[in-house]
């Protein structure tokens, strides 16, 4: 089944995933479909039901969602086409007239518990912190039991959406808390912008001392900066197996990328492209135009030395 006005987002309704949805105006006009988990999502998008899926991928304080992550590169032949970044504001809400005094329990996702785990400790010491599948269930786990010692971690947004009373806002251990959501789908690369990120999974042909090297060399020498780079265990890999995740910034269209991605192809065990999108945030000043106007004069100047050799001279 294919459908070209639907977005599957990391549901139920009133999660960040969605906060973050909202946020992109050609998306909140579609026809949003909440789904249980994110790997829900990513095959949702995979089958057909959905044109675009939106996860959540990399948080600012706990660092990048594995199994997002896992799932684009090992899982699913999907394409990133966009991300975008919100501010992350948790909030332990419960019904109406529930105290803090009063919270025994507390329904979370692990990494909003993770993120918020000082507060909790001060406020909630002795508390039982009860898995949810998202900041949203959290709250919707609280608005069906209706219990006057259950809270949740969750966002103002599933707050209203369930009927539940913000009693502690803002209660993250670190101030900026900020995720990257992005968006896949099964095919299409969005045009180059200038400001703009690649994701790539690189094989190495051995585990052998300098391969690390070998491969950031590639980067280094056409001047393409890294914005992340992961070591993930390969899942058909024994143990210390491991393969390399790459943001770059710089798009495939780019002659120098495409440049490295062959060099990389060539020499590597292999290389999977997750995508050229572009990146969130105004654009940052670089030596990239710089090093783009000098590949482009050492290509000019390469024909022309080639445009100088005789094809018909033979060997004597």
């Amino acid at each position: 089944m294919t459908s070209a006005r639907r977005v599957g987002f990391f549901g139920p309704f009133g999660t960040f995933t969605q906060q973050a949805l909202l946020t992109q105006a050609d998306l909140a006009d579609l026809e949003q479909v909440p789904y249980r988990t994110a790997p829900d999502v990513l095959d949702a998008v995979a089958a057909g039901d959905v044109e675009v899926g939106l996860v959540p991928i990399e948080n600012s304080i706990e660092g990048m969602v594995n199994f997002t992550q896992d799932a684009l590169a090992f899982d699913y032949d999907l394409l990133i086409t966009r991300e975008i970044v919100i501010d992350i504001e948790h909030c332990l809400v419960a019904t109406p007239g529930v105290q803090l005094a009063d919270v025994k329990q507390v329904y979370s996702i692990p990494i909003a518990a993770a993120q918020c785990r000082l507060w909790l400790r001060e406020h909630l010491r002795d508390a039982e912190v009860i898995a949810a599948h998202s900041t949203a269930d959290a709250a919707r786990l609280v608005s069906e039991e209706a219990s006057s010692t259950t809270a949740a971690l969750a966002p103002r947004v599933a707050a209203a959406h369930y009927g539940l009373d913000v009693i502690a806002a803002d209660i993250a251990d670190q101030q900026g808390n900020q995720t990257r959501f992005v968006t896949v789908a099964r095919s299409g690369i969005p045009a180059p912008t200038g400001h703009d990120r690649t994701a790539l999974v690189i094989y190495q042909r051995a585990d052998e001392p300098g391969s690390l090297v070998s491969i950031l060399q590639e980067f280094t020498a056409r001047r393409i900066n890294l914005s992340n780079l992961i070591s993930r265990p390969t899942p058909v890999g024994g143990l210390g197996d491991y393969c390399f995740i790459v943001y770059a910034e710089s798009h495939v269209g780019d002659a120098l990328l495409a440049d490295t991605m062959r060099a990389l192809h060539a020499k590597q065990g292999g290389v999977k492209f997750l995508g050229s999108y572009p990146a969130a945030g105004d654009a940052a000043e670089s030596d990239r135009a710089q090093a783009d106007t000098r590949w482009r004069e050492a290509e000019d100047w390469m024909h022309d030395i080639q445009s100088n050799i005789d094809l018909a001279t033979t060997d004597r």
